[in-house]
């Protein structure tokens, strides 16, 4: 077993790199852009970056995770899925984006952004491009290609971080493009930045595109949709919950004249926590196709629980992390953002149940269950819905954060239960609490030093308690005997 989860963790490393890079250089954006824009301006980015996000998921499929199954399934040709795959997703984002060109001014002028119908056709630009190197990123990851996976993404990364210092400190004193980039800094810049990597990314796969000798096999795509459209369905609201509290901002904020400003504020804090978040996508990226190919190996239900107690320990030790050292961390926001600040212990912790919830959610995956998904992923989205809409117009954005948490829990709940009687694993939750108890622990002993005055006092103390949970979580985890089970 100790093979396997060596394995696990050089991918996860490997493809944590250009995910490590990509989050690291939006976190130091976070200072760029609650600096050079508004809260309000600010807010219309994360409003643009909710719809792209739900899209996405609409616009590829659910492929993905089908061309994960079907090319490890015996009798089917790893190129006629990816095939299949990439010209289905190629057609439909081609007739997404006509649409989008065609009527984009309808579509500005019903949002409330007049005048700004480039911006639909950068959404949609985005889309086009980012879905159908979805696929072929999905490929990489099949053959086990970390190395260019993490290549490929950090040009990108690199690129859309070039087109953002262009765009803020040099574009404005030329401003060259006409209608296309307003001549002072708005919210159009960082959504043409993300355009511009988009672009140059799809570009540098032609070469994989044409290797790849496309092929048009009916039958296959038929069994991948069948296999992947719940997936995508089930995915939707998944996603949607993730996002659909920028949406509603736009009704139900507190303050209605003044909703950017709030979501703004609300996206500013959340990017505190983007730590947390970014272990948790490293870790899928390498655990999807791991867990596919262990499925058929002897031991694989205890293999997948000891990678469940891995992880809630590294989660625990981000989130105490973290907080030790907020004080540090919160000065990245510039001073007209850090009113949110005291959201960013609930955002970590949601995200470390979200991370968990993929683990215990990789039975319905791996036991051709996907319709279930659906129905646990919806319940988490009403969960999500109703949170806001009740407490979104007194609490503002504190109530999205417990939205959030909210249904993580019960997402984790309902997946956690029906898991156990559909593809039982022998998960130790005794053992999970207990690192539970130990980050409380953590976290109470920093909230009683936070009134001390000098903050270097605070930081030593802290570091202190970091130090004490990594030892204790350690300790906890060796007491099974890894590689002897």
């Amino acid at each position: 077993m100790a093979n396997p989860l060596k394995q696990l963790a050089g991918e996860t490393a490997i493809y944590g790199l250009s995910s490590i890079l990509a989050r690291i250089l939006n976190f130091l954006f976070v200072p760029l852009y609650t600096r050079m824009l508004t809260q309000a301006q600010y807010g219309v980015v994360t409003e643009f970056m909710a719809y792209i996000g739900i899209l996405q998921v609409i616009l590829v499929l659910g492929l993905e995770t089908g061309c994960f199954r079907f090319a490890n399934k015996e009798g089917e040709d790893p190129r006629r899925v990816y095939s299949g795959a990439l010209l289905t997703v190629t057609g439909l984002n081609l007739a997404f984006l006509a649409c989008m060109v065609a009527f984009s001014e309808p579509i500005s002028a019903a949002l409330g952004y007049e005048g700004y119908r480039v911006l639909i056709i950068y959404v949609a630009g985005i889309l086009f491009c980012d879905n159908i190197t979805a696929i072929l990123f999905a490929k990489l990851r099949q053959e086990h290609k970390a190395v260019k996976f993490a290549v490929l993404k950090t040009v990108k990364i690199l690129t859309e971080t070039a087109a953002n210092l262009v765009l803020f400190f040099w574009y404005p004193a030329h401003a060259f493009l006409g209608g296309l980039l307003s001549p002072a800094p708005d919210f159009t810049y960082p959504i043409f930045a993300i355009l511009v990597s988009c672009v140059l990314c799809l570009i540098l796969f032609i070469p994989d595109i044409l290797h790849l000798k496309l092929v048009w096999d009916a039958p296959v795509v038929k069994r991948m949709l069948l296999y992947s459209l719940p997936l995508m369905i089930a995915a939707l609201p998944g996603v949607a919950n993730d996002l659909v509290d920028r949406v509603l901002f736009r009704y139900f904020d507190t303050s209605s004249e003044a909703w950017r400003a709030s979501l703004g504020i609300y996206q500013a804090a959340v990017k505190l926590a983007v730590i947390m978040n970014l272990f948790i996508q490293m870790f899928r990226y390498a655990a999807e196709p791991f867990f596919f190919q262990r499925a058929r190996d002897k031991g694989s239900k205890e293999l997948y629980a000891v990678v469940m107690e891995y992880f809630t320990a590294f989660c625990g030790l981000v989130f105490v992390g973290v907080i030790a050292y907020i004080d540090i961390i919160s000065l990245l926001l510039g001073r007209n953002f850090r009113v949110g600040i005291g959201i960013v212990p609930i955002m970590l912790l949601s995200y470390m149940l979200l991370g968990m919830l993929f683990n215990v959610s990789m039975w319905y995956k791996l036991s051709g269950r996907t319709n279930m998904a659906v129905w646990i992923t919806l319940t988490g989205l009403i969960v999500t819905t109703i949170v806001n809409i009740v407490f979104m117009p007194r609490f503002s954005y504190w109530a999205s954060a417990f939205a959030h948490l909210s249904s993580y829990l019960v997402m984790f709940i309902l997946s956690a239960f029906l898991g156990q009687k559909y593809y039982p694993i022998p998960y130790k939750w005794g053992r999970l609490l207990a690192f539970f108890g130990l980050m409380g622990v953590a976290y109470a002993g920093m909230f009683f030093v936070a009134d001390i005055p000098s903050m270097w006092a605070r930081l030593a103390i802290n570091t202190v308690i970091t130090v004490a949970y990594a030892g204790a979580a350690w300790m906890l985890l060796r007491r099974r005997p890894v590689a002897a089970a």
